[in-house]
């Protein structure tokens, strides 16, 4: 498989076929969501990321559940094709991993927030090596602590996000690996962590609270196609003993259901995924929205509350919600409800 990448090695020998096969049973099941109590917004908000391949935001103070939700989108995720599978595992060999057969999970990756450019990208001076931007290729790249990394990571992100591959370029050589991945990303309010947390009191001076939250402002968030706010769980919901309302087999169903729906809309186009779909398709095609649901967010553009780019991404979430509720195009309701986990902005 590494020879698919240019990769130099000594002996490749007669590799074994590889048979793709779902996750095997030693690795347990996925982490479940029904486990996430008082976290109904949040939950949505996975669900319509898993739907759509949308990439998703969680701010909010230590302890509020931020890692714990995103590895529980993990789960919910549809396993992969076999194409997807064997590209994933070709980087995983490149990486130095035996690859003995295809999993058919997703890739769940999570590097250090204080992980350097070259380990996100990867590297290599006679063979390129993939970083953790390829290796998370058909799954979810987790960057907890996202405004504490260093500035050049996030601006690597950029490339990959856009083009769904990195380019890792060297004198002698240019490669490029695949790396169609979901963002994840986790953040504080402030550096200290209570900025705007009930019942608690912030200690950074505004000066600081603005150059944290302008760590991931710009290009970056503009990127992103929902943001969540995660509150701590109070006391009484975890002795409460109650559980989530919904489990992670439920949810993956309805993401399954989501994603059958879009990929027989989108049969005969290079997309499989609303998250994929250029703006300009669903802005001027025959998937175009009528004006009255289209209004909310001609809105928000106009008065400068979207970007083009962030119109095109609430356009894109608005059939997810849509796929989610079994309709056959976004209505006024679907429209709102992605403005609303897009920039929080009621219809």
């Amino acid at each position: 498989m590494a020879l698919l990448h240019g990769a130099d090695l000594a002996d490749p020998g007669d590799p074994e076929p590889v048979r793709a096969v779902a996750t095997p049973a030693s690795s347990g099941p996925p982490p479940e969501l029904a486990d996430v109590i008082g976290q109904d917004e949040a939950v949505s908000a996975l669900v319509a990321a898993a739907a759509g391949g949308h990439h998703l935001l969680l701010s909010g103070p230590p302890g509020a559940g931020k890692t714990m939700l995103a590895r529980r989108l993990a789960g919910i995720l549809p396993d992969v094709d076999e194409e997807l599978a064997l590209e994933a595992a070709s980087i995983r060999s490149l990486m130095g991993e035996s690859v003995t057969r295809l999993d058919r999970r997703p890739p769940f990756v999570a590097p250090h927030h204080s992980a350097s450019v070259a380990a996100l990208i990867g590297g290599g001076s006679r063979a390129a090596r993939p970083g953790a931007i390829a290796r998370a290729h058909g799954g979810l790249l987790f960057l907890d602590e996202a405004a504490e990394a260093p500035s050049g990571v996030l601006e690597a992100l950029r490339q990959p996000l856009e083009a769904g591959m990195i380019e890792i370029h060297r004198a002698a050589f240019t490669t490029r690996f695949p790396a169609r991945f979901q963002l994840v990303l986790a953040t504080n309010p402030c550096p200290c962590g209570a900025f705007g947390v009930v019942g608690e009191e912030c200690i950074c001076p505004p000066s600081a609270i603005r150059r944290y939250a302008a760590r991931l402002s710009g290009p970056i968030r503009d990127r992103l196609d929902i943001e969540v706010r995660v509150a701590r769980v109070s006391a009484v919901q975890v002795t409460a003993g109650e559980r989530g309302a919904l489990s992670t087999a439920d949810a993956r169903g309805q993401v399954e259901a989501a994603r059958d729906r879009a990929a027989r809309r989108w049969r005969g186009t290079p997309w499989r995924l609303n998250a994929h779909v250029p703006g300009t398709w669903l802005r001027q095609s025959e998937f175009r929205l009528p004006a009255e649901a289209r209004a909310p967010l001609d809105r928000a553009l106009q008065r400068g509350a979207l970007t083009l780019r962030g119109y095109d991404r609430v356009l894109r979430l608005a059939w997810s919600v849509a796929d989610l509720a079994g309709a056959d195009a976004p209505g006024l309701a679907h429209v709102g409800r992605a403005l609303f986990l897009k920039k929080g902005m009621m219809a």
